[in-house]
């Protein structure tokens, strides 16, 4: 049986398909429609005589087979990009100093600088994490280059999406039912604790502050350990808590908006220009910002 040869579209539509998710958020990343990206996997399926993919309305799951092309795909891509900038120059260098609040990152952040560092090698990341109120006074001072942060004002860098807060507690305590409601809450400045108070205020329940953190791990342990109830980003929440609303007596809660915010020093660097595009491709189109 002769078998055709493997175009490197196909395979870089193979790959950012699976990198992305989905054909939906693929297919601007790769500034072809979805019914193109659709057919160039197909061609790619039947180049191989394999089915590569396992597909349903939403997810694309790797079969057996496509597990193993996807590891060849990677570095027969990977090798292309590099034949051509030792012909043609432009691979990007230096380093980037880049700022995540801890519950973004896992989500967020992972899928951006994996397709980053397959494109520029070269370029060496340098990741803090912290909450936004801590890194945005680091990008103005100049001590970080990029963040991704939640906004404290609507004109705080370039928006991206609506992050989602919800109250989280214990179904082992059923800490909610308390009167007054003990509650753990981020720092003075945190738009969490804003959208917490206010959504408390507007419905006229009492509370008390038992727990007061910047860290994501330590709101997670009050609320495991039946200390309070928390209000968490959405990407952020254990499967194993239990999401609160109305039905517990709790109001609901204002989104934060995210945004990717630079400093004016790293304006035309090419490493961090070159980011800052990835992180507003992808995280527009993967979440529909």
């Amino acid at each position: 049986m002769q078998y055709r040869d493997l175009q490197l579209d196909w395979l870089k539509c193979f790959v950012t398909v699976i990198d992305a998710g989905s054909l939906s958020s693929a297919a601007p990343e790769l500034n072809r429609s979805q019914s193109a990206v659709s057919m160039q996997l197909k061609k790619l399926e039947a180049a191989l005589g394999r089915q590569i993919l396992v597909r349903d309305s939403r997810v694309h799951q790797l079969t057996l087979d496509g597990e193993r092309l996807l590891g060849y795909a990677r570095r027969m891509l990977d090798l292309h990009a590099e034949a051509l900038a030792d012909f043609h120059g432009g691979e990007l260098t230096g380093r980037v100093r880049l700022g995540v609040p801890e519950d973004f990152a896992a989500k967020y952040l992972t899928p951006v600088l994996r397709r980053f560092a397959a494109r520029h090698g070269a370029v060496d990341i340098e990741l803090h994490c912290e909450q936004s109120t801590s890194l945005i006074p680091r990008v103005e001072r100049g001590d970080l280059d990029i963040a991704l942060i939640s906004r404290d004002h609507a004109r705080r860098g370039t928006f991206l999406f609506q992050e989602p807060l919800l109250w989280i507690g214990s179904a082992a305590f059923e800490i909610w039912r308390r009167d007054p409601l003990p509650i753990a809450l981020y720092e003075e400045t945190s738009p969490a604790r804003r959208s917490a108070l206010q959504a408390l205020g507007l419905q006229g329940r009492r509370y008390r502050i038992v727990c007061d953190s910047s860290s994501l791990a330590g709101q997670i342990a009050a609320v495991e350990s039946g200390l309070a109830v928390a209000v968490l980003t959405q990407c952020s929440v254990p499967a194993h808590l239990a999401k609160l609303g109305i039905e517990h007596g709790l109001g609901p809660l204002q989104p934060m908006s995210v945004s990717v915010y630079r400093s004016s020093g790293s304006r035309g660097v090419s490493a961090v220009d070159g980011l800052a595009k990835l992180l507003v491709q992808t995280l527009r189109s993967s979440t529909g910002g």
